[in-house]
């Protein structure tokens, strides 16, 4: 009997090692709302944002602030109907009006429709850079890994092992260069914006929304600080063909909305960087 208890406490003991190790949650974020935790089968810490008509908004940021870097998460979204929702994972200077800030935000569906990936980029207060896709699977079925690579040259955003899109930095444009950002994921209520331009705002029958991330990855310089050992790897990354041909593949296929074809929000004339492209 002593035998066998000393097993499962091991076997216990065990586990709980593996389980910490793979913690991130608590140790590099601050949390806002309704946030449960878990672990998957392999051990992996699973954050849950929660979002219901009492709880609002939910979230978690991070407690480092950054200055170019590698992100990502492997995100599980809304099943079902999810629209008016917002789940997003970003970066952000903070919310003044001359932040910059670098976005991956989900607009929820209804039941049928694909999500929309809303990928923008801020600069000075300037964020009215929106390249849109509808993701080309079920984002709610499993976890998909979304990435942002941000560094002196370019912007980066990826969906699992495929680029989507890139924003270069052009000599004399605002460019996201010199203020720290903090990393965010929140999900929250988008209703007058988020589906069809705000024509179906959120069913809160369907409540709650549970949003799920796991297996956050970040190769970064922290603000005053050094930057993480690899950092060469992302520091100068730009796409070689192969990666634009994924650009324009997603872009050609399943593009939704790009802010360089938009005459009607730009009658001055459209932001110069889309000449240079």
């Amino acid at each position: 009997m002593a035998r066998c208890f000393l097993a499962v406490l091991a076997v216990a003991l065990a586990l709980l090692q593996v389980a910490s190790a793979k913690s991130w949650l608590d140790k590099r974020f601050n949390t806002d709302g309704t946030v449960r935790t878990g672990y998957d089968a392999s051990g992996q810490q699973v954050v849950m944002l929660n979002l219901n008509q009492q709880s609002g908004a939910a979230g978690f940021n991070s407690k480092e602030q950054f200055l170019y870097g590698e992100f990502s998460i492997q995100m599980k979204l809304i099943p079902g109907n999810s629209a008016g929702t917002v789940s997003c994972f970003y970066l952000s200077s903070g919310d003044d009006e001359w932040r910059d800030e670098i976005d991956m935000e989900f607009m929820g569906n209804s039941t049928g429709h694909p999500v929309v990936l809303n990928t923008n980029v801020w600069a000075n207060g300037d964020g009215k850079k929106e390249h849109q896709f509808d993701l080309w699977f079920d984002p709610a079925a499993d976890y998909h890994t979304y990435t942002i690579i941000w560094n002196p040259h370019n912007i980066l955003f990826k969906v699992d092992n495929l680029f989507i899109r890139s924003f270069k930095r052009f000599a004399g444009l605002p460019y996201p260069s010199s203020k720290p950002m903090r990393l965010h994921a929140t999900l929250w209520d988008g209703s007058y914006w988020a589906t069809e331009k705000g024509k179906i705002p959120i069913n809160w029958s369907n409540a709650p929304f549970v949003v799920s991330y796991r297996n956050f990855y970040a190769n970064a310089c922290v603000s005053g600080g050094a930057c993480h050992t690899g950092s060469g790897r992302w520091m100068n990354k730009q796409l070689d063909g192969a990666e634009w041909g994924t650009v324009k593949w997603a872009e050609r296929s399943y593009m939704r909305y790009n802010y360089c074809d938009d005459g009607y929000r730009f009658p001055q004339g459209l932001p110069i960087e889309c000449s240079r492209y």
